[in-house]
């Protein structure tokens, strides 16, 4: 036996002469089928190859000397523009109110559509340089609100008649913008606490009055990535006849977004649980949206991936011999079918 002989014998595939095939129907149409299916599962495997997966992975937050971006989107239906403002303080003492850098105030009529736009509100930062606002004092003192009423020149007294008239028709705010904050634990709040407390008196006649209804379009700590969920987003507290402080307790984590072209995203995800305390005539405080927020010590790396392409035509090479064998077999059970209900036919 030569060395060819040998060779032939190891063939796998032995091919029989072209007289001893037969074609059939139905080994046409499973043929088809067959295509078919190989065609659709090829797309397939195509596409489950070029789609990316994300793999997590933690560690210990070795940041230092970065600031915290803070984006915030929200409406408030029955507050105007001129009374709220956006205080923030954090763990190291730090404190800024009425912060204006990067804020932006859309008045809104009762419909909810934009009538105007502000950036700095002229009552309260007026009032700031008259008086800031204490939550210890006694809102209530009759006596000491007339004394300070009275040197209220005419440009603030227009300015409250004219935040009336703005509560009176309804108008709303929406405020939005990016609050760069030092990266420790601390918060923010929209409130009417900006206002000089005796003004404040004059325009709600008292804190229960303050109706800090308010919807949360967005709230997010960084840029989006893909895949992220922010849990405040659309977010609706109505209040009906009644007012009081809504606070939220945010879980910042710092995280790191690797893209497949090894671009690098740096960002943060949170979680929240929130409280309402309701105001009751005996209190001195004002009602306020409050965000307090922590920073985990734990940065989540978020990596995209791609399978190998030897897995790829691995799959492939599974996927395309398992449909081409169950084709074979499906062929010749229905070509054996089809033998014997011709032969019991020429037997009749």
């Amino acid at each position: 036996m030569g060395m060819k002989q040998v060779i032939k014998n190891l063939d796998a595939f032995p091919r029989a002469e072209d007289h001893l095939l037969q074609k059939t129907q139905s080994g046409a149409l499973v043929s088809v089928i067959g295509l078919i299916i190989m065609a659709t599962l090829f797309v397939h495997e195509l596409g489950y190859y070029l789609t990316t997966y994300t793999v997590h992975q933690m560690s210990v937050d070795l940041k230092r000397g970065e600031t915290l971006p803070i984006h915030i989107n929200m409406t408030f239906p029955s507050l105007p523009c001129d009374v709220l403002s956006v205080d923030a303080i954090d763990m190291s003492g730090k404190h800024e109110v009425d912060l204006d850098t990067n804020i932006w105030k859309l008045r809104l009529n009762s419909y909810g559509h934009i009538i105007g736009t502000e950036y700095i509100s002229d009552l309260v930062e007026k009032e700031h340089d008259h008086h800031k606002h204490d939550d210890n004092k006694d809102h209530h003192e009759h006596s000491e609100q007339k004394i300070h009423l009275q040197n209220l020149d005419e440009s603030t007294e227009n300015i409250i008649k004219k935040v009336k008239e703005a509560l009176k028709n309804g108008e709303g705010c929406r405020v939005y913008g990016v609050l760069d904050v030092q990266r420790v634990a601390g918060n923010f709040h929209i409130s009417v606490h900006g206002l000089n407390i005796y003004v404040a008196q004059m325009i709600f006649d008292g804190s229960k009055n303050v109706n800090v209804s308010h919807v949360i379009h967005d709230l997010s700590f960084g840029p989006a990535y893909p895949g992220i969920h922010n849990p405040l987003d659309d977010t609706t507290r109505i209040l009906y006849d009644t007012s009081g402080t809504f606070k939220y307790y945010i879980k910042v984590v710092p995280t790191e977004y690797r893209y497949i072209s090894k671009e690098v995203l740096p960002t943060n995800q949170f979680s929240v649980s929130e409280y309402y305390s309701p105001i009751n005539q005996f209190d001195r405080t004002w009602p306020a949206v409050y965000f307090l927020y922590d920073l985990s010590p734990i940065t989540v790396t978020i990596k995209e991936e791609r399978r190998s392409f030897l897995h790829f035509i691995t799959r492939l090479c599974a996927v395309l011999g398992g449909t081409f064998a169950v084709t074979g077999m499906l062929d010749r059970w229905m070509y054996r079918l089809l033998e014997a209900l011709t032969k019991s036919k020429s037997k009749r």
